[in-house]
């Protein structure tokens, strides 16, 4: 407890440098388009820093259209061999689609190209060596973590935001305007559980509820998750858990009001809203209590088992698209918790794949025309949009993979019968009103990851009982 009092006391202290900086208000580009992020986040890169060789080619090309993008691009690498570097490995698939599309314009345009997806969080090491060539190896960037890549990558130069001016035209704003991370698509992380036993998850704060000790990554690896914790303390989303608290019976209140109580001092040394409180309640009992895996693929394997009765768990909804039916196993043991027609409160959270071009990158333009064909084309975007829980940022594109790959009635056999409601996604719109999808906000996570990453530190996560 003198720890605690004691790091709190420097959280508190650190407040008045820190609280200043802070921007945590949203704006939306269109409707609910997954280009609502930020409008402040990346607005320090390069603010007081000559203007690269890069940084003109940037300026150029966002104002030109993917045809005149590719046209430069076929000019600069034809011949070459282009790198990326992601969090996804789905870049291995969309080049090859980008090179044909090239090809349609040149017929005897060729590229060669290598797609590296570095493991255990390195990407953002291997980024920052590659920064201090003079000519990096990296062309671009497919990359998570909103929280990392503000402090680590954007405020520090080492990679650069171009806005296709096809992709800002769907979103009704202009390249120049928009400020903020430009996002490949939203990924969204759900609440599940096993329904071949007795328990029952109508309310997200069943999932901390005495007992409970939901499959979760730990967030010490993916560090997404810390993200979503951080989020939990947004106003916002604060007032959501309350309005969920509410709707508890008088004896589920009875258990998690004196921890609560307990939280009101430290919500108020950290800054936060009135309901506070309730957020740091919430986040203290899912890390110590939380069951920690390596990975969402075993999460759902066990979920989806009847011997998992009454589990539950916190993983990508895309698991769901790769599960065999047999005896014991079936997407049927599964539900999707906020699908519930009497659920109440955060249904799961939702983070981006953003885009970027490195500094010192060896291809901008090729780099551009890449980034504009998968944020702007069904074909591009289709290495990632074949799969359920991954929505476009780009509103025209989101609606074209939908009609395509109808994920909407993913459940259906071909007689029309829904035989696995829980792989039926209800969409983007959906997850982020009825839903309520806690959405990262790259520079609220920054400018939190000081006094309430200090304070999640703190506590002691189920594993570390063991």
């Amino acid at each position: 407890m003198k720890k605690r009092g004691l790091a709190l006391a420097v959280v508190s202290a650190m407040l008045v440098a820190t609280l200043g900086a802070c921007g945590s208000g949203t704006t939306k580009t269109t409707g609910d388009s997954t280009a609502a992020q930020s409008q402040d986040s990346g607005s320090k890169q390069a603010a007081n820093t000559e203007k690269s060789e890069v940084d003109n080619i940037i300026a150029q090309a966002q104002g030109m259209s993917l045809e005149e993008l590719a046209k430069k691009a076929i000019e600069e690498s034809n011949g070459k061999t282009f790198y990326g570097v992601g969090n996804s490995s789905r870049g291995k698939t969309a080049l090859p689609l980008f090179i044909s599309y090239l090809k349609t314009i040149d017929p005897n345009y060729n590229m060669e190209f290598e797609w590296q997806q570095p493991k255990n969080n390195k990407i953002f090491e291997q980024l920052s060596a590659d920064s201090l060539k003079p000519s990096g190896t990296f062309a671009m960037t497919l990359i998570q973590d909103g929280n990392q890549i503000q402090t680590k990558m954007v405020d520090t130069n080492i990679l650069k935001t171009f806005i296709p001016k096809d992709w800002a035209e769907a979103n009704g704003v202009s390249a120049d305007s928009y400020k903020g991370f430009l996002p490949l698509q939203t990924l969204n992380k759900v609440f599940m559980f096993n329904n071949t036993g007795d328990a029952k998850y109508t309310n997200c704060w069943d999932f901390v509820y005495e007992g409970s000790h939901p499959l979760f990554m730990d967030i010490d690896s993916e560090l997404v998750g810390k993200n979503f914790l951080y989020m939990l303390t947004k106003e916002e989303y604060a007032d959501k858990l309350k309005e969920a608290y509410d709707k508890l019976d008088a004896t589920k209140k009875a258990y998690f009001d004196p921890v609560i109580a307990g939280e009101e001092s430290d919500a108020k040394d950290l800054g936060l809203s009135e309901n506070g409180k309730y957020a740091l309640a919430w986040i203290k009992l899912w890390v110590e209590n939380y069951t920690e895996e390596t990975d969402d693929g075993p999460i759902c394997n066990t979920l989806v088992d009847t011997s998992a009765k009454d589990q539950s768990g916190l993983l990508v909804y895309s698991k769901l698209r790769s599960v065999e039916e047999s005896a014991n196993v079936s997407v049927n043991n599964i539900t999707v918790a906020a699908y519930q027609d009497d659920y109440t409160g955060i249904g799961g959270y939702g983070y981006n794949h953003y885009l970027f071009l490195t500094k010192n990158s060896p291809l901008p333009w090729t780099a551009c025309a890449f980034i504009a064909y998968i944020t702007c084309t069904e074909d591009g975007f289709s290495a990632w949009g074949k799969d359920m829980g991954g929505y476009s940022s780009n509103p025209k594109v989101m609606e074209a993979t939908e009609a395509k790959y109808q994920h909407q009635k993913g459940g259906y056999n071909e007689a029309g019968e829904d035989q696995f409601p829980a792989k039926d996604d209800r969409g983007y719109d959906w997850w982020t009103k009825d839903g309520e999808l806690v959405l990262e906000d790259p520079q609220y996570c920054a400018d939190v990851s000081f006094t309430v990453g200090n304070w999640i530190e703190m506590l002691s996560k189920a594993s570390d009982k063991n």
